[in-house]
């Protein structure tokens, strides 16, 4: 399960007095404590953990653009060595070739036809891309192919 692999990965970051890695990890196990303690009464498993980690690697990515435009480059080169600890736990990302086979065919199973069909589309496309694509890229390329 991914929340053992978390607590040996923090052990081995710990003994190695890697403070990069052991940050973003105790950053992700307090994600994860947050969602035990949310009273949402759901069992943390493994796709939980993907989800709270997809929500972290989305902020450091938002981190790095906007410390990059604010020409903060050693502040985005910790978010970059974070975001790379956090892509161990997460899936493969798909490629955007991938990805637009997954549009087309939600487009051709909805119907769609413009750009008013757009919340049929990603709602019959989301499910089965979860963990797996950016939802902020699928969106763009349903746009493009609804445009």
């Amino acid at each position: 399960m991914l929340k053992e692999t978390l607590q040996e990965d923090l052990k081995r970051a710990m003994f190695a007095k890697d403070q990069t890695s052991l940050d973003t990890i105790r950053a992700l196990k307090t994600a994860i404590m947050k969602f035990e303690t949310s009273g949402k009464n759901e069992e943390v498993t493994d796709q939980v953990i993907v989800d709270l980690a997809m929500k972290e690697v989305k902020q450091r990515k938002d981190s790095i653009e906007q410390f990059q435009k604010g020409g903060r480059e050693d502040l985005a080169k910790k978010e970059i060595q974070e975001l790379e600890i956090l892509q161990k736990y997460i899936p493969a990302q798909m490629s955007e070739e991938d990805i637009k086979i997954f549009v087309k065919e939600a487009i051709a199973q909805t119907g769609a036809s413009s750009m008013q069909d757009l919340g049929k589309v990603m709602g019959a496309l989301m499910p089965k891309v979860k963990g797996k694509a950016d939802g902020a890229l699928v969106n763009k390329i349903v746009k493009e192919m609804l445009a």
